[in-house]
């Protein structure tokens, strides 16, 4: 029951998917974050679908590309594109690390987070209208898995630049080497998945997401002393695109 209580929260959290209400109690949130990379198969399998419903109907690629831009926003309920617009303020703003903490925590979205926001969407809706082929599309589904499990691990192996926060109260609640044994299961399921569809583009998604994972340790320290909910939601949306821009110079630089 617990475990169950535990993967309504996770997905009550990181979806916008309808859920039971459930009392946010330490007990549950103990394990919360071992169902967050669920949510990415959600996405991932909602994506798939779209795929070949678009391909069944003849969809052209500008609607194609829009939706796919919409799915994983859609589903999360925008939570991680919250945490990268608020990074984006906060890191535009060349402060000291005690105003960019108080910049993240701000309600209100700066300039430079409207312009890193509708950046962000352009970009990667220009880059859907490019990717083909079922073997790429399947690894970026994957992808979505991947992200949710690495962001996950960061919040219970990094250290948190606050005492206070979501990332700071998932911390505290979780069971940290039993929850990050199982992220860790989750990634190396990931990657075996990824590298057995296409051995080439697999490597690249995990090579880059790897290097993305570290940049994101990296400049969450230097920048704010650690992480925070908001970081990590930056750092899996900068995954994603990561992701999904490998795939397609791999597609048109490597296999043209």
């Amino acid at each position: 029951m617990r475990l169950i209580k535990s993967c309504f929260l996770a997905f009550s959290m990181y979806s916008s998917l309808p859920m039971p209400t459930m009392k946010w109690e330490k007990d549950s949130m103990k394990y919360m974050l071992c169902f967050f990379p669920l949510v990415g198969f959600v996405i991932g399998l909602v994506f798939i679908l779209w795929t070949k419903a678009a391909m069944l109907f003849e969809v052209g690629k500008i609607l194609y590309a829009a939706v796919c831009v919409i799915i994983p926003i859609a589903l999360s309920g925008a939570i991680h594109m919250d945490g990268f617009c608020d990074t984006v303020d906060a890191l535009s703003s060349r402060a000291q690390t005690e105003r960019k903490l108080e910049i993240l925590k701000d309600s209100h979205s700066g300039a430079f987070a409207v312009i890193g926001c509708v950046l962000y969407i352009m970009l990667t809706f220009a880059l859907w209208t490019e990717i083909s082929g079922w073997k790429e599309i399947l690894i970026l589904a994957i992808g979505f898995i991947l992200s949710r499990s690495l962001s996950g691990l960061s919040v219970v192996i990094f250290r948190c630049a606050k005492t206070s926060g979501l990332a700071a109260t998932f911390y505290d609640a979780a069971l940290k080497k039993q929850v990050a044994f199982i992220l860790e299961l989750y990634i190396i399921i990931c990657i075996v998945i990824m590298l057995y569809i296409n051995l080439l583009i697999g490597a690249a998604c995990v090579l880059i997401a790897i290097f993305t994972f570290l940049y994101y340790r990296r400049m969450s320290y230097r920048q704010f002393g650690g992480i925070t909910g908001d970081l990590a939601g930056y750092f899996l949306q900068i995954c994603e695109f990561n992701m999904l821009l490998i795939v397609l110079v791999v597609q048109k630089v490597v296999l043209k």
